[in-house]
């Protein structure tokens, strides 16, 4: 199809050549061969994202640079003969038969070899061989090889390999335990020793011999069901209390397995009560827009609105904040404030970069009110995003064709004058000024971020959340030495990215790896969880709100052992109280479920489902055998394309 040929090529052009790969045989395999083949029917439209995919036997398809790093590092060139151990869909051997003489690929599991050979024959890629089998015995018959690729770790290299490596061979096989590998390079010498080159840091399945991996022993649930915590009701005050124990943390980080279920709303409104009042803190900051969330704070602290932001949240999605969940801690919270001094009132901040708009709106009405000399600068300068603001993606595409950023000088001048002028600003309204502040910031940033959309995922994904930790440590300098904040986003971002593929494969971080680097032991990462129930989400980008039955969880999954502990509400706590056996099971990779504002049960293993490590990924998790979708609060949806697209989480 036309789009897959454009979304090769791109591929090729920014998630290949632009790290860094040069080989031109190499490069034009990959615009040749159709990724898209390789993956199931369901997962075709994602088939050329900065990402591994899910296939069949619950396996994955790698990333494409990895894919490219491993063919480029072996030097593959015409003319060899070349073996990969663990064949997986069969695209990389696809890849390297575009330029190799033969290729002989070898996968432990039948159902993927008996898929990869049947595409191999009708892509016609004759020159490419597959077998069921153990690949740490090679393939004798087809010896010796001018490049082996392994794409699995292992601890050691097996030595049929070595021997079946043909002098000046290059052998390409990732060496190390289960957190971290070194892809190795071994080159084979007339002598038949080797010359070793470490090639850099990466993270791969294990390499194992015979029979494929079983399933998870179903004894962990027991382990669990021993070492949960039971909770009560969410609106006993007892259930707050059990957090009593972060209270003296500086930050505490509380996420979500998916945006539109009450449980976890009323869940973290729980627990941020009962830090508020028992333990001091004075900071919400939610995965929410600057400007939209700055409206709420304002109804919190009553403070008079600003007449340009009455209206808050009412971009797609909007049930995510607007809701019946959100509304009630609202409530409470500005009850809570009510003749408090400002500096012992708790307020809500947004933590996110869209609605660039709204934020180039606030700093001019803000610079208008205090200098009007610099509000006309103001003008001039955003004025150069202006023609973006309603579609700010297509920015970011004409950065990338023109080679330069044509804000970006203007948004940075901005901010650096804003920042000049603090002390003469903060004189007249400290906390107006520290608004306006964040503002001009989430503009830069955001500019950065549309630019970045253009390199891939990760690029943008990694702007987007190291926006929303340095706005979360602005709000803590802010308030001084003693602040203390509660932080709500999603478990994709609050969970430590470096136990999930996000890090160890995508080069994805977030903020919970972020505020464990900075506050170490000061911050507490808190997952939940659920098995079944239902959900507030869309179907589609920009799609109506549909309340939709989540699919009990995989057998393959974490959620699974949770539910079959057969407790229905509780806390594990991955410290000193829980077992190590337990600790050290839930730090193996298993598939966790992650649902945005888009859920799509018909396609949900490949959609919804991730590996990562849970006890190395969170300090604790909370679980809710079954939940119910949040209620959402009715408001007309402003028009025009969210900021948001096209992420979901």
């Amino acid at each position: 199809m036309v789009e897959f040929v454009q979304a090769r090529k791109e591929m090729v052009s920014r998630q290949v050549a632009g790290r860094g790969i040069t080989e031109p045989a190499l490069l034009e395999a990959m615009r040749t061969v159709p990724r898209e083949a390789f993956v199931p029917p369901d997962m075709r439209e994602f088939a050329y994202q900065d990402s591994p995919l899910p296939i069949e036997s619950e396996q994955t398809i790698s990333q494409p640079y990895i894919v490219a790093q491993m063919i480029d590092a072996a030097g593959i060139r015409a003319g060899d003969r070349v073996l990969e151990v663990g064949a997986g869909s069969g695209y990389a051997a696809a890849v390297m038969g575009q330029i190799a003489d033969e290729v002989f690929a070898i996968e432990r599991h039948g159902e993927l070899a008996g898929l990869a050979a049947s595409r191999m024959e009708r892509l016609g890629y004759d020159n490419v061989h597959i077998r069921h089998g153990d690949g740490t015995r090679g393939w004798a018959d087809a010896a010796p090889f001018d490049a082996i690729l392994v794409a699995a770790r292992g601890a050691e290299i097996p030595q049929a390999l070595k021997d079946q490596l043909a002098v000046g061979g290059r052998l390409i096989i990732p060496v190390g335990g289960e957190d971290v590998q070194s892809l190795q390079q071994l080159v084979k010498k007339p002598d038949g020793g080797f010359e070793e080159k470490d090639l850099g840091a990466v993270r791969f399945v294990p390499l194992i011999a015979g029979t494929p991996v079983s399933k998870p022993d179903r004894s962990l649930s027991e382990l669990i069901a021993e070492c949960a915590e039971p909770l009560p009701p969410i609106d006993d005050p007892a259930f707050g209390a059990a957090f009593d124990r972060f209270g003296d943390r500086r930050v505490v980080l509380i996420g979500e397995a998916s945006h539109g279920t009450s449980e976890f709303y009323r869940a973290r409104a729980a627990i941020t009560k009962r830090l508020i009042e028992e333990h001091g803190f004075t900071i919400v900051a939610a995965e929410a827009d600057w400007p939209d969330a700055a409206t709420v704070n304002r109804h919190v602290r009553h403070l008079p609105p600003r007449e340009a932001s009455r209206h808050a949240f009412r971009r797609f999605p909007t049930w995510m904040w607007r809701n019946r969940e959100v509304a009630e801690f609202v409530h409470w919270l500005r009850e809570r404030n009510a003749g408090r001094d400002h500096g012992e009132q708790a307020g809500f901040y947004g933590l996110d970069l869209y609605n660039m708009n709204a934020s180039i709106r606030a700093v001019i009405d803000y610079l208008d009110r205090v200098d009007p000399e610099a509000a006309a600068v103001a003008r001039e300068r955003y004025g150069c995003l202006m023609p973006w603001v309603s579609d700010p993606a297509t920015y970011g595409r004409m950065a990338l064709s023109k080679g330069y950023a044509p804000c970006e000088h203007s948004v940075l001048a901005m901010l650096s004058d804003l920042l000049k002028r603090e002390l003469d600003y903060t004189e007249k309204d400290g906390e107006a000024f520290l608004d306006a502040a964040q503002n001009a910031r989430l503009v830069r940033n955001a500019e950065a971020y549309y630019r970045a959309m253009c390199y891939g995922a990760a690029e943008s994904w990694n702007q987007r959340d190291t926006h929303m930790f340095e706005t979360l440590r602005n709000l803590l300098n802010a308030e001084g030495p003693d602040a203390k904040a509660v932080v709500w986003a999603h478990n994709s971002h609050i969970g430590d990215a470096r136990a999930t593929e996000m890090g160890s494969v995508r080069g994805e971080l977030n903020i919970g790896q972020l505020a464990r680097q900075h506050f170490g032991d000061e911050a507490a990462l808190i997952g939940l969880g659920t098995h079944e129930g239902r959900v507030a989400a869309a179907s589609n980008w920009d799609g109506p709100i549909e309340i939709k039955d989540v699919l009990p969880s995989r057998d393959d999954s974490f959620e699974r052992l949770m539910h079959d502990s057969g407790k229905d509400r509780f806390l594990l706590e991955f410290g000193d109280r829980c077992d190590d056996e337990l600790r050290e099971a839930l730090n193996e990779p298993l598939l966790e479920r992650f649902i945005g504002v888009i859920y799509r049960p018909e396609t949900e293993r490949w959609s919804h489902y991730s590996a990562a490590s849970l006890s190395a990924q969170f300090d604790a998790y909370i679980w809710f055998d079954r939940t119910d979708a949040v209620t959402p609060v009715p408001t007309e949806i402003e028009a025009g394309p969210d900021d948001t697209f096209p992420f979901g989480l």
